[in-house]
């Protein structure tokens, strides 16, 4: 199995006024649509204790997070050592006992809770409300321990975030963990920004949004000096009725018919509103995923359009990705071995710098495919070789492994069937 290494952040790719809107829709307001009436976080070091059964890979990953953390976010942040209560509880549980008390729930952080047991006892109180928290003193983070490690991490990552910081989620954000559309799976540039002005000496637990907003042009200017001053920007809330729709056409609970119709309303919604952005975008990618083996054509003609809009945004290079590999398979299909070897080589900066091993390692085994149809036989098996490694970290199990390759090799034409 190959892991990642902490590499080099991307700069945040936009103004000091932007960020600064964000950093407030992000604080203060729950993904509900509630509102927080004040701003919370640690006031003092933070301690992270681990507890329940653990793959080993947990704590390589979590001493990863913390020294990034540390350097990129200026928290002071540490492991807990015995001593005292522990800031933040990171709990591993088995996922289907998470999701039989939260449905749908891939993890999850609560306030004022020390743990699984203190959580299900006060999930209904005032103890565990977000929008009576004044300040942060105990914090739970609660994922799945029989997962993929890629799926630990990307919980890790996010939920831990959303315990020192922002708790709102912003489908407009393309570069960052705190939007639904899980594109960005580990903390980037922007999310390190965000977390370092939560931290500044010039904000504190208990401010309101008007208080913070005075301050956030000066702390701006000051931690991110390429943004400019950071006035907040007005911005145009995206309306509930694509949120449903979007929300519907993710849904696994709902029948394909449902969430093709869902995706459908959305990207019309999207046109409707005159979006030429990320949500558009997002929106083609769910209308592209749920036609696949039902309408090739409206799925081809979808994500063709949504790599378009990617290529053309900055910040958005993980994303076109994503499409890609819808492209590089549907080229496999077709015996253009050459284009879709193309598209693999084209994406894979992104998708390493992002940190997807899945997605890296079904870029590769479509390029093993593509260099045996050119008869290339010998670089084909060390390319599925390198796929093997990164697949073992993205999908887990052998098994997993050895159907994601199989389903790669039955669309290659000398291999089908």
């Amino acid at each position: 199995m190959k892991a990642f290494n902490s590499g080099p952040t991307l700069a945040v790719a936009r103004s000091n006024g932007e960020v600064a809107s964000d950093f407030l829709d992000l604080s203060f307001q729950l993904e509900s649509g509630r509102a927080l009436p004040v701003m919370s976080r640690f006031e003092g070091p933070v301690t992270v204790k681990v507890s329940g059964r653990k793959a080993s890979v947990l704590d390589s990953e979590l001493d990863q997070l913390i020294g990034r953390l540390r350097t990129e976010a200026g928290i002071d942040i540490s492991r807990y050592t015995g001593q005292g209560t522990p800031s933040i509880t990171l709990e591993v549980i088995p996922k289907r006992q998470l999701q039989a008390l939260v449905p749908g729930a891939a993890c999850f952080v609560a306030p004022n809770v020390s743990g699984w047991r203190d959580y299900k006892t006060n999930r209904r109180s005032p103890r565990t409300d977000w929008t009576k928290l004044q300040v942060r003193t105990q914090m739970s983070v609660f994922i799945p321990g029989d997962v993929a490690p890629q799926e630990m991490r990307d919980c890790l990552h996010e939920e831990v975030a959303q315990s020192l910081g922002p708790v709102n989620d912003l489908y407009r954000l393309a570069d960052s963990v705190f939007n639904d559309d899980n594109f960005h799976t580990v903390l980037t540039g922007f999310d390190m920004l965000i977390l370092r002005a939560y931290y500044s000496p010039e904000l504190s637990s208990g401010m309101t949004r008007e208080q913070v907003a005075a301050r956030l042009p000066g702390l701006l200017a000051r931690l991110n000096p390429a943004g400019g001053m950071g006035y907040p920007v007005a911005t145009s809330p995206t309306p509930r009725s694509w949120k449903a729709a979007i929300e519907t056409a993710l849904s696994a609970n709902e029948s394909g018919t449902q969430r093709r119709k869902a995706a459908g309303q959305a990207v019309d919604l999207a046109r409707a509103y005159g979006w030429n952005d990320t949500r558009l975008a997002f929106s083609l990618f769910a209308l592209g995923r749920l036609n696949l083996g039902i309408n090739s054509d409206v799925a081809l003609a979808a994500f063709r359009e949504a790599e378009a809009i990617y290529g053309a945004l900055p910040g958005t290079r993980l994303q076109a990705a994503h499409m890609g590999v819808q492209l590089a398979a549907h080229a496999l299909s077709l015996g253009n071995a050459d284009t879709a070897i193309r598209i693999v080589d084209n994406h894979m900066p992104a998708v390493r710098s992002a940190q997807n091993a899945a997605l890296l390692s079904t870029l590769l085994m479509i390029k093993a495919e593509g260099l045996e149809i050119l008869g290339r036989d010998a670089e084909a098996h060390l390319v599925r070789l390198d796929s093997l490694g990164w697949a073992r970290y993205g999908f887990g199990s052998d098994a997993e492994v050895g159907q994601r390759l199989l389903e790669i090799a039955a669309i290659s034409p000398i291999k089908r069937g």
